[in-house]
């Protein structure tokens, strides 16, 4: 069973940090112990965690703040991303083991998410369909280091979809295209999706 700090931490870094509405928001530790059903001292605890993590900032006197994120930081995410991104999908090919089956499977379950109200399931299920190509060239470190961004770019996803009407119905165009290379065996044509997808996502973000 998960412990209260656990729980903290959970529900703070999958709900409250990728609500767009709480993007530089101060918290209330009382309001989330209450939310939770926790004291305030696993609050306190995740709070910590996740400043240690960069993901919010403790300011003297007032609290902790969603920190919001800066134009540098999302730049550096997705050069990260696209570094790892078009390595498994290089491997994947050369290999002959790319996830097909498992990402056209993402991808239709995206296609039926539609609509503002299910936005984070929409970025839920993004995150998966990028971490099964990352996953599956069976490189145990690079998924911990790969699933470290996972916040961060959960928190964007969601963002870029309220920043620009009509992202969501880019985005299924643009997994589309990384299937679609990947499924020929093109691993040239795949990093090129790769690379579009997240220039896209960047200048909406950046625009935002």
């Amino acid at each position: 069973m998960a412990s209260g700090r656990e729980k903290a931490y959970a529900y703070l870094k999958d709900t409250v940090l990728t609500d767009p509405e709480m993007q530089g928001a101060f918290l209330s530790e009382q309001e989330l112990a209450d939310r939770i059903g926790v004291s305030r001292t696993p609050i306190r605890e995740a709070l910590l965690q996740l400043a240690a993590e960069d993901l919010v900032e403790l300011v003297p006197k007032r609290g902790a703040r969603v920190a919001p994120l800066a134009g540098r930081e999302i730049r550096e995410l997705m050069e990260l991303r696209g570094i790892v991104e078009r390595y498994a999908a290089q491997r994947l090919v050369s290999q002959g083991r790319a996830p097909v089956a498992e990402l056209r499977s993402l991808l239709e379950r995206q296609r039926e998410l539609t609509g503002a109200e299910q936005a984070r399931e929409f970025i839920a299920v993004d995150h998966r369909f990028h971490s099964v190509l990352v996953s599956a060239v069976g490189n145990a470190l690079l998924d911990r280091h790969y699933d470290g961004l996972r916040s961060r770019q959960v928190r964007a996803g969601v963002v870029a979809l309220f920043n620009q009407q009509g992202r969501q119905e880019a985005v299924l165009e643009e997994h589309a295209a990384i299937l679609d290379a990947l499924a020929a065996g093109d691993a040239q044509a795949a990093c090129a999706a790769i690379d579009h997808h997240l220039e896209s996502t960047l200048k909406v973000l950046l625009e935002g």
